[in-house]
């Protein structure tokens, strides 16, 4: 670490929206006299993608405009002024570094492709003697503690959980600190409403399995309830394949995803409770769960860009199509299959589908339907309030034969259905239409 300067450095955010246990956040402070924070709404994270979809549908951006608001308050109880734009990071930033004669940039490292190109597109704005800090800030294991290199990551899940097990610790929470008071901000800057971004305001569905609010605040709100309130994190694994109300599972994905909670703080509330009550393979499981999250980033590290590539991680070659009418069907929920209809639907209506439908959907989309993975994925990436890189092609990959299932597996869906949805309850939620 540096020693503090007499200075002023900048902290741009883009998916560790957190004050709490947020490496970028603490070392910047640590090494800065005073600090400011950015957050840029991307025009580009609006816009349509090469099959159609708008890249963030109207699900997520409420939540990211709720998330970047109470980041903005949290970052104001340390002295840190958030300046918020609705632009692209190399249209808008060089002027606040200008302004604020800034030589140190922090931020959480990123790898994929169009998180990489717009961090050079804002390299070559700005001055070369301006020092960026690239910080690792969204895994449980941290790379440097992992004992293996991204070229060494396993095929198979299970390889790389027990080598994890056996050989690595999370790291303990960064504590909070404050930044010192700065007086000379001259923040005019407004976060964007949801018609700023091109959509209409609208209300949650009332069948929402996901009617949370986005924020960190929320995060450890959710993270008590299903802790410490109700205790259902006890029960966890017996429920985690539910599919109707709050509580089957523990929602912190879309938190995740934007990063306003880390995977740590989850792992040590979890350890938290087994010393306030037990420790029971429920309790394990979310953190089985945590480390699939590690995996997939592992992958992608490895990787690279593979994993949007259609023959994927493995160079398989099927033979993938294109039917624009069966990927419509697939969409609205027109297909043969009542179970994928009613979860996409749940999709389409909520911006929140469960474990199990993801996993349902997606191979009725491969490996029935034989159509292109990468539109079932882009589609997900466009609506799931969760959605994270990562994780969305890895499933994406791994569930169409060109990831990390060693075992190619096709889900029979009215199996599936039969099992998980044996009254019905779930497909008559969405499938009949209201009354009213």
């Amino acid at each position: 670490m540096q020693e503090k300067q007499n200075n002023t450095s900048l902290v741009w955010f883009r998916n560790d929206l957190r004050v709490k246990d947020n490496n970028v956040l603490n070392q910047a402070i640590t090494e800065s006299n005073h600090t400011i924070a950015a957050y840029c709404f991307d025009p580009r994270h609006f816009q349509n993608d090469k099959f159609g979809f708008k890249k963030t549908e109207k699900f997520r951006a409420k939540f990211l405009l709720e998330t970047v608001q109470n980041l903005k308050a949290n970052l104001k109880k340390l002295n840190i002024e958030l300046y918020v734009f609705t632009e692209c990071p190399e249209d808008c930033l060089p002027q606040l570094i200008s302004e604020y004669k800034i030589e140190n940039i922090y931020l959480q490292k990123e790898w994929t492709q169009e998180e990489e190109t717009v961090f050079e597109n804002l390299k070559k704005t700005l001055p070369v003697n301006i020092i960026f800090n690239t910080i690792y800030n969204q895994f449980l294991y941290h790379p440097n503690d992992i004992s293996m290199s991204p070229s060494d990551i396993p095929k198979v899940f299970t390889n790389f959980r027990k080598h994890l097990e056996k050989h690595s610790k999370a790291r303990a929470l960064n504590s909070i600190r404050k930044s010192e008071s700065f007086s000379n901000s001259n923040n005019k800057t407004n976060i964007p409403t949801l018609q700023d971004l091109g959509f209409e305001d609208f209300e949650t569905h009332p069948n929402s399995a996901f009617p949370f609010k986005g924020g960190e605040d929320e995060a450890l709100k959710r993270l008590n309830h299903y802790f410490f309130e109700t205790k259902k994190l006890g029960f966890y694994k017996k429920t985690r394949n539910g599919l109707v109300g709050i509580d089957y599972s523990s929602k912190f994905s879309a938190w995740l995803a934007n990063g306003s909670i880390s995977p740590r703080t989850i792992y040590w509330e979890i350890k938290n409770f087994e010393k306030q009550f037990y420790k029971n393979e429920s309790t394990y499981w979310l953190i089985f769960e945590l480390i699939w999250r590690d995996y997939f980033k592992y992958i992608s590290l490895k990787h690279k860009n593979a994993i949007f590539k259609i023959d994927g991680i493995l160079e398989k070659d099927y033979e993938w199509h294109t039917d624009e009418i069966a990927v419509e069907q697939w969409i609205n929920g027109k297909t043969a299959s009542a179970f994928v209809n009613a979860n996409m639907i749940e999709l389409k209506k909520t911006g929140w589908m469960s474990n199990r439908g993801r996993q349902n959907v997606a191979s009725y989309f491969s490996k029935e339907l034989k159509l292109d993975w990468r539109i079932g994925a882009a589609y997900f990436e466009s609506m799931l309030i969760d959605y994270d890189v990562h994780s969305n092609y890895g499933n994406w990959l791994y569930v169409s034969g060109v990831g990390n299932d060693p075992r190619d597996r096709k889900f029979n869906v009215q199996l599936q259905a039969e099992r998980y949805d044996a009254n019905g309850k779930f497909q008559n939620l969405w499938l009949q239409e209201t009354l009213f």
